[in-house]
């Protein structure tokens, strides 16, 4: 059901710090940071060869990303995405095998569906998917 492996999300207290270290220690190609309000995030995608690295930053109250921050101060590994052909297929399998996905299809960071899977369901991994 899943396919390649679309993106690491790195959740980070500082994007500006987080985008100038990828890019001038590591040499990557940096993305521009791009404000979604709907998840609660700003991100900024590094792109590699073969997927990307998404660096998180808490956009807004409530952010998802803040709490994650509060725990974690340094930052960390948010979750990974996979990419699927049917993201109504794919919920409706996952559920259907007793997983929990939190919530409906929302448009990601790439305007496309996109779901999450409770991590206690994926040992510990947030997971992601979104369609293709």
């Amino acid at each position: 059901m899943i396919g390649r492996l679309n993106h690491v999300a790195i959740a980070v207290p500082d994007l500006e710090a987080a985008s100038a270290q990828y890019r001038t220690a590591l040499g990557a190609d940096v993305g521009a940071p791009q404000d979604e309000p709907d998840h609660g995030v700003t991100v900024v995608f590094i792109t590699l060869p073969n997927t990307k690295i998404e660096l998180l930053y808490p956009l807004g109250e409530g952010s998802p990303i803040q709490g994650f921050l509060d725990k974690n101060p340094s930052g960390g590994i948010h979750h990974v995405c996979y990419e699927v052909e049917d993201i109504d297929a794919a919920s409706a399998r996952l559920v259907a095998e007793g997983a929990r996905v939190l919530g409906a299809p929302k448009i990601g960071a790439h305007g496309k569906p996109v779901i999450f899977l409770h991590p206690k369901d994926f040992n510990g991994c947030l997971i992601e998917l979104e369609q293709v």
